[in-house]
């Protein structure tokens, strides 16, 4: 029974890597989190999303401005987006990338549009973590991060 619920969270995990939410960044957090630290990457990812939020909202009201400061845009951006390489977020990476890309082109209704996606990926990455965490501590540690196949 145990070992059918590690291979279910092991198949949740193994999804998220699948689907392009997570790089490996997240599986070296993981190698970091051990017996006298269990939680440790999901008390990084909650600290990335408290952190985040402020940024997101930033974002948010210089995209309100006009005319737009692309070179502001583009500093709140680089922010969120080693904040969310650090935890392995690789569509917000990827979404990211494009943002600072349209700032650096002056394309307003670009960025506009990416932060969008932006938000959308965020979110969806939010709640397929939580899940995942939720489940995990359900089941209880695992004995050693293990790359998905």
């Amino acid at each position: 029974m145990e070992r059918n619920l590690h291979r279910q969270l092991a198949n949740m995990k193994k999804s998220l890597f699948d689907q392009g939410y997570l790089d490996e960044q997240f599986i070296q957090l993981e190698e970091l989190q051990d017996a006298a630290n269990p939680n440790f990457v999901e008390e990084v990812v909650t600290m990335y999303y408290r952190d985040s939020a402020r940024l997101i909202q930033n974002i948010d009201h210089a995209l309100e401005k006009n005319p737009l400061d692309f070179a502001k845009l583009d500093n709140y951006m680089h922010q969120f987006k080693g904040s969310s390489c650090s935890i392995g977020a690789k569509k917000l990476k990827n979404e990211c990338t494009q943002f600072k890309e349209y700032c650096e082109t002056g394309n307003g209704e670009g960025c506009k549009r990416t932060f969008q996606q932006v938000k959308k990926e965020y979110a969806a990455l939010k709640k397929k973590l939580e899940h995942y965490f939720q489940f995990a501590r359900q089941v209880g540690p695992v004995e050693k991060a293990c790359r998905p196949k």
